[in-house]
């Protein structure tokens, strides 16, 4: 690894950890001696870098430091192209845009010597097509979601049976050709799994759900757990 990368690559690590890091957890990461660590943490701190620490205690960064902006290591890179290749797959047309739209952002500015990470990478995942039917327009749901607020559905089950209803928005999941809204129905008082594309009319409604976003998804994720629990292992 290159010096370079290696000093953003610690600057990464200090970044995503909610404690001090020894030099040891360094080492080991970056697969290099910890007396590289120990020079490369020198010369970090030199370039006025806020690190704070000490041998045997671990460092630490000041949580106000901000990185130069898309000083991406190839591995970084790759894996953000893979994500895109990921969601080109996808039968939503404004994720898939918006995917494209944020790799020609980070191609345009991305110096020239990583350029080739993007246009030859050497990840990928099988080639598949892409439906072109129509689909619903997702947005409502993911602002719905952000923002805290009840959604009112017109639905078609899989079965014909049309219901209107007024759910509580957790998630937009995804698979290779179709979406799914899952949400906390206030008619059955369960959570629900809805496919976008039985979804006939949908409005985001002025009322807050009045639960945080976390301790909804939580709630649904240990049920989903509880689910799997009782079904058994599959065969």
């Amino acid at each position: 690894m290159r010096k370079a990368d290696r000093l953003f690559q610690i600057i990464q690590i200090l970044r995503r950890s909610s404690r001090p890091v020894t030099s040891a957890q360094l080492a080991e990461e970056l697969e290099v001696a910890r007396r590289t660590v120990y020079r490369d943490i020198a010369h970090l701190i030199a370039q006025r870098v806020p690190i704070d620490g000490a041998t045997g205690y671990g460092y630490v960064l000041d949580p106000g430091y901000e990185m130069p902006p898309l000083m991406l290591t190839p591995d970084e890179i790759e894996a953000v192209v893979l994500g895109v290749q990921m969601v080109a797959r996808l039968n939503d047309a404004t994720i898939r845009n918006a995917a494209s739209d944020v790799m020609a952002k980070i191609a345009s500015v991305m110096p020239p010597d990583l350029l080739p990470y993007i246009a030859d990478p050497s990840v990928g995942i099988k080639p598949g097509e892409v439906s072109d039917e129509a689909m619903l327009d997702t947005r409502p749901i993911r602002r719905a979601i952000r923002e805290g607020r009840k959604l009112y559905l017109d639905y078609r089950a899989a079965d014909g049976e049309l219901t209107s209803r007024v759910v509580w928005p957790v998630l937009l999941g995804y698979a290779d050709s179709h979406s799914l809204l899952i949400a906390w129905c206030q008619s059955k008082q369960d959570f629900r799994h809805f496919r976008t594309d039985g979804i006939l009319k949908i409005e985001i409604l002025d009322e807050v759900i009045g639960v945080s976003k976390s301790k909804l998804r939580k709630e649904w994720q240990q049920r989903r757990c509880a689910e799997l629990l009782k079904r058994g292992p599959s065969r």
